[in-house]
């Protein structure tokens, strides 16, 4: 396993995405890559002190895994983190990146770039409460709106130098918080792989994380010459096979060879999920993408959309599978 409060470590990490990142989709990532930190969807400090589900349960097998909380009182980020660690989280990160209209009637998110020293309250207050057991980390953007100077992230910076916060994960874009929508704000501002470099040089302290627009684990490797990681977004989501190579990538034996085998090792986790209630569908969604960019990819994605749906049992996995090795065997012959 990753030791994430190794800070000589390098460290390739799944993004918290909406909608994306939830148990299932990390368990299915985990069975992927051993190695690759992976984070939860972001959480509201409410949603988790009022909500009535448990929207801190995992999977043990998860591990290392990283919970993303939103909020902007220290108090509540504070009851919040201790409800983590003693729910056996691997780290705790602050979302100071969001941009939804949402997340900024709530004054949290990106929003909460504009004041640093809120931040920095909010970081200590989670600290004081987990002491050195796990990190509390930030995740956040280069600017916002207009305030987008090196200058303004290295005041932000500087905010969180005081706590002591040991990681920040710098998405290469500002955000705009008018005008533009979340997935707006994910392609038109202008990336800026450099200033994030810049911030390495001048905060050498933080262990820095890169995040944004990352394709490949050719272009993470690039990346981890400069920075200390780097968290891969909807390229991981949508090419999940991309995650086979990350132990690799970072000098430890790659899991899984093979992503028929991946298919194999879902079916239990699948059933069990549904002998509780669950919905195949709910676990399936996030698989979709697993054999993009190899021979049988449309056909594996037709059937579970159409199928996934509306299944009572496995089978559409085990249809899948059959079909792709058909596949496989017609196009095998017509090369001859």
């Amino acid at each position: 396993m990753v030791n994430i409060k190794n800070k000589s470590a390098k460290v390739i990490s799944v993004a918290p995405m909406l909608d994306w990142t939830d148990r299932h989709c990390r368990y299915f990532h985990r069975l992927l890559s051993k190695q690759a930190l992976l984070y939860t969807e972001m959480v509201t400090t409410g949603a988790i002190i009022y909500g009535k589900y448990d929207l801190l349960e995992y999977n043990p097998e998860e591990h290392p895994v990283a919970l993303q909380l939103g909020g902007s009182s220290p108090a509540d980020l504070a009851i919040c983190a201790r409800k983590a660690q003693e729910r056996g989280y691997d780290e705790i990160n602050l979302n100071v990146g969001c941009p939804s209209d949402r997340v900024q009637n709530g004054s949290f998110g990106a929003c909460l770039m504009a004041e640093p020293k809120l931040v920095a309250d909010c970081v200590k207050a989670m600290q004081d409460v987990v002491g050195h057991s796990i990190p509390v980390t930030v995740k956040t953007r280069l600017g916002i709106d207009d305030h987008d100077s090196y200058a303004f992230l290295c005041d932000f910076l500087d905010a969180l130098t005081a706590v002591n916060c040991p990681t920040v994960i710098l998405h290469a874009r500002k955000a705009w918080l008018n005008g533009l929508s979340p997935k707006e704000n994910r392609e038109i501002p202008p990336l800026n792989y450099d200033r994030v470099y810049q911030a390495k040089q001048d905060y050498p302290h933080f262990q820095l994380h890169i995040n944004g627009g990352v394709q490949s684990l050719a272009e993470a490797e690039e990346h981890l010459q400069k920075v200390d990681g780097v968290m891969i977004g909807r390229a991981a989501y949508q090419t999940p096979w991309l995650l086979s190579g990350v132990d690799g990538l970072l000098g430890f034996e790659s899991p899984i060879s093979d992503p028929d085998h991946v298919v194999t090792q879902m079916i239990p986790y699948i059933e069990a999920y549904m002998k509780t209630g669950g919905r195949f569908w709910h676990v399936v969604r996030h698989m979709l993408g697993l054999y993009q960019g190899q021979p049988g990819a449309k056909l594996w994605r037709r059937l579970l959309s159409e199928q996934g749906p509306r299944a009572n049992d496995v089978s559409p996995l085990l249809d899948g599978e059959l079909l792709l090795r058909e596949h496989r065997a017609r196009t095998a012959l017509s090369a001859r």
